[in-house]
């Protein structure tokens, strides 16, 4: 069938690809936009596989405040400079920045975890499975169990990106990452509490924060 004009631009603004890119997987699924967008959806997704060892050496460093209480810097690298000047990768820094400030995690990923944090963490978990009756390498699978979801409490990458609970933060750099076309790579963050460590009333900015963004 033919392939319209505007079949591929609608299906360029749905999906951020290329106009030829669009129009071959119009021409690949006989002109179905639902089909046409699976098409290229698993096409770009197998793209960041492929690019995710090349050197990403560029980006930005962001940063948001959150009325002058909570404060984050990050910094996100891609390949070119080009890219990390662009508004699509601006957008995300600035959307994680404010990720990080509502819900707060310790690390940027699981390999950053220190073994003995790790290790106490398991202990906790184990102890709390002492008189539960169970086999021993059954304690030992829950308990593995709950250190998969401990991180995805603790961690960045691993953690539901709070505007959409239904995708992880590396979940929704990768969409990025496959419109963009260049690796991206979360490199390390910071976050201040106004008070942190300090006797304080009690106030819960990160709940406030998370209100507001989500």
């Amino acid at each position: 069938m033919a392939i319209t004009a505007t079949a591929v631009k609608d299906l360029r603004e749905a999906t951020g690809a290329g106009m030829m890119d669009c129009k071959r997987a119009l021409v690949e699924t006989d002109g179905d936009m639902a089909k046409a967008i699976e098409l290229l959806q698993k096409k770009n997704l197998a793209a960041v596989g492929k690019r995710a060892g090349r050197i990403a050496a560029e980006g930005t460093v962001g940063s948001y405040i959150h009325d002058g209480r909570i404060g984050v810097l990050l910094e996100v690298n891609c390949e070119t400079d080009f890219v990390g000047r662009g508004d699509a990768f601006q957008e995300m820094v600035r959307n994680i920045c404010m990720h990080i400030a509502a819900v707060n995690p310790q690390w940027v990923d699981d390999s950053e975890i220190p073994e003995a944090v790790l290790a106490k963490q398991r202990e906790i978990f184990t102890a709390q499975m002492e008189n539960s009756g169970k086999p021993a390498n059954i304690i030992d699978r829950i308990v593995d169990g709950k250190i998969a979801k401990w991180k995805t409490t603790v961690c960045l990458l691993d953690q539901p990106y709070v505007r959409d609970s239904d995708k992880s933060i590396k979940d929704y750099i990768t969409e990025i990452a496959a419109v963009i076309k260049e690796n991206i790579k979360v490199r390390r963050f910071a976050r201040f509490e106004l008070g942190e460590g300090l006797e304080k009333r009690q106030d819960d900015f990160a709940a406030e924060v998370a209100a507001q963004v989500g």
